[in-house]
């Protein structure tokens, strides 16, 4: 599979490519590993942020990532999707990958089906916006302006816009973070069912524990930079919130954010 490579910044005859620039540098990455991340640091303002942190995901594995709020989670998704390169360490990443943010960041001059074609290479067809716009239940507003959208449907928009690129990665930043509480049922039901069907691997950043072990494989917690804890989520699908086995994998992770459940 190939991938780019993101590594320091420094000077050198060849500036670093953007993420959907052919001229990014490419290798190999084992065929075991769809992302393999090792000795990854980066700093602000020489604060550390993520210190020499090591991370693999599979092909196909839907990993989520948790964590308290300026762990460094977004600032991890951000490098994973190539829109930060000020690094020390190597990441291996497919060339083709995806990301979806909480804000749906759609243009508002531009119709919905032109939203979703928005930095595709070449002059793609109408059609390929259209197909994608189906595939998340949203076929029907293909002509609308944004503005005219609700939240979910806004969101569902911005995820065809992803799953149109065809990802062997697909990054998602608190993508139901701003939704209401049916809505975002609603919208991680679609995400599980559209990586079931597409078998692209999947790192979502939430902060919703419940949400990360009903859509993931894995599930990591990030402390200090780094991954500091991680539990397999070994439960039949679709899961049930109601098994107790459910119950015990929350509260297991909560505990590991510091969260007691007792005193809510």
């Amino acid at each position: 599979m190939a991938t780019d490579v993101h590594r320091p910044v420094t000077p050198s005859p060849v500036s670093p490519a953007s993420p959907d620039s052919p001229d990014s540098p490419e290798t190999t990455v084992d065929a075991g590993s769809a992302v393999r991340v090792e000795g990854l640091s980066r700093s602000f303002d020489g604060r550390p942020v993520i210190d020499n942190l090591q991370l693999d995901v599979q092909p196909g594995e839907f990993v989520a990532l948790l964590g308290r709020s300026g762990c460094g989670k977004s600032t991890l998704l951000r490098i994973l999707a190539g829109l930060d390169r000020d690094i020390e360490g190597t990441v291996l990443v497919p060339r083709r990958k995806a990301v979806a943010f909480q804000a749906p960041r759609l243009m508002p001059w531009k119709r919905v089906w032109r939203n979703v074609l928005l930095g595709l290479p070449g002059k793609p067809e109408r059609g390929v916006a259209e197909r994608a716009l189906e595939e998340v239940g949203l076929g029907h507003r293909t002509d609308a302006w944004p503005k005219t959208l609700s939240g979910g449907e806004a969101q569902r928009a911005s995820l065809a816009r992803a799953l149109v690129r065809e990802p062997d990665l697909l990054l998602l930043d608190e993508p139901f973070g701003a939704l209401d509480a049916l809505t975002r049922i609603t919208a991680q039901r679609l995400v599980g069912e559209l990586w079931q069907q597409r078998g692209c691997a999947v790192l979502l950043v939430t902060h919703d524990v419940e949400e990360a072990v009903l859509l993931a494989d894995r599930v990591l917690v990030m402390d200090d930079g780094v991954i500091a804890h991680e539990t397999r989520i070994d439960l039949d699908r679709p899961r049930d919130l109601t098994d107790p086995r459910f119950a015990e994998l929350r509260a297991e992770l909560l505990n590991r954010l510091g969260v007691d459940e007792s005193s809510h």
